[in-house]
């Protein structure tokens, strides 16, 4: 007869040494959506308690997420519609809106580390991340020059991270040796390494204001249905120098967390996105699930293998753990 199995015994001797999967404030990035204008904090609709900021307004924010513990956030740039153009040009421009926004927020607290997505697509008027052919095919070598001046110029404005999304090939040893060159050989690279197209990203293109104006990112994004390719990506950009790999989407791609974290020796990082988001806070907000159902959601991302977790709950996760819930 079989034998149910004894549950372990867990007292505090046990405690210390089978530790069991906690969330801690360190684990976290918070993104931050800053755009144009003066007097700004309004609320993304799509993102409920997740705002877009001009650079006067970000003070209060910064100053919020310190007294919280979390210290590292991740920037998104809009700029104004009207300076968006087929090359993106504002999206390297020294004076542009995350150059502003980075020396702004190491003016309010020179300690928060600042994490910056390159790429192309908020700064484009077609909306792709990268440069189009004649035929409306993103040329990836050229796309490559562009994403390094983005890059030199993030970090020239003080970037603590540089993070690249655009999922171009060979992008990882072009901002390498582009930030070295320019002698930032100390600012890592924290690689969009396995990035799905995936229907979860909708929430944020609309905070982003970011959606294509045409066709999609399939030919440049991975397949949703193929776990085996996010090793190959993953190794490519190991072999390219990335610092930091990354599963994006998590919560639908816990499978590939774990897989990636298997087989590669680095920091892993996992984008818990605006649709996991958006979905799981209209759940606790119309009384569908308990608050609980947001820690434990995240919990699984970092059981599954992330050290680093991207997420618009950072907050709300900083304030479950400070009061112990």
């Amino acid at each position: 007869m079989l034998r149910r199995p004894r549950r372990l015994r867990v007292n505090r001797a046990t405690r210390n040494l089978v530790r069991e999967t906690k969330l801690n404030v360190e684990d976290f990035i918070y993104p931050l959506f800053v755009v144009e204008g003066e007097n700004i904090k309004r609320e993304i609709s799509s993102l409920p308690d997740v705002y877009h900021f001009s650079l006067d307004m970000l003070e209060e924010e910064i100053k919020e997420l310190k007294e919280l513990g979390i210290e590292h956030v991740i920037l998104f740039g809009i700029p104004h519609d009207h300076e968006k153009d087929p090359h993106g040009k504002e999206a390297y421009n020294d004076n542009g809106i995350i150059q502003r926004a980075i020396r702004k927020i190491k003016e309010i607290d020179s300690n928060m580390n600042v994490v910056t997505d390159v790429c192309m697509c908020e700064y484009t008027s077609h909306g792709h991340c990268g440069i189009l052919t004649e035929t409306g095919y993103v040329d990836n070598d050229i796309t490559l020059e562009y994403l390094s001046k983005i890059a030199v110029s993030h970090a020239k404005a003080g970037a603590d991270i540089i993070s690249p999304s655009d999922m171009m090939d060979g992008r990882i040893k072009a901002l390498r040796e582009a930030l070295d060159k320019e002698g930032f050989v100390h600012i890592p690279i924290m690689s969009y390494s396995v990035k799905y197209a995936s229907t979860f990203y909708g929430p944020f293109r609309e905070a982003a204001n970011s959606a294509p104006s045409f066709g999609d990112r399939k030919t440049y994004q991975m397949d949703p249905a193929n776990s085996n390719e996010a090793l190959i990506e993953a190794e490519l950009d190991v072999l390219e120098g990335a610092d930091i790999l990354m599963v994006k989407p998590a919560l639908s791609y816990l499978d590939v967390i774990r897989r990636v974290k298997d087989n590669y020796n680095l920091p892993l990082a996992a984008y818990n996105v605006s649709g996991e988001y958006a979905m799981l806070k209209s759940a606790v907000k119309n009384g569908i699930l308990s608050e609980g159902a947001i820690y434990e959601s995240v919990m699984s991302i970092k059981r599954a293998g992330a050290d680093i977790i991207i997420t618009y709950f950072a907050k709300d996760l900083a304030k479950m753990i400070k009061e112990n819930r």
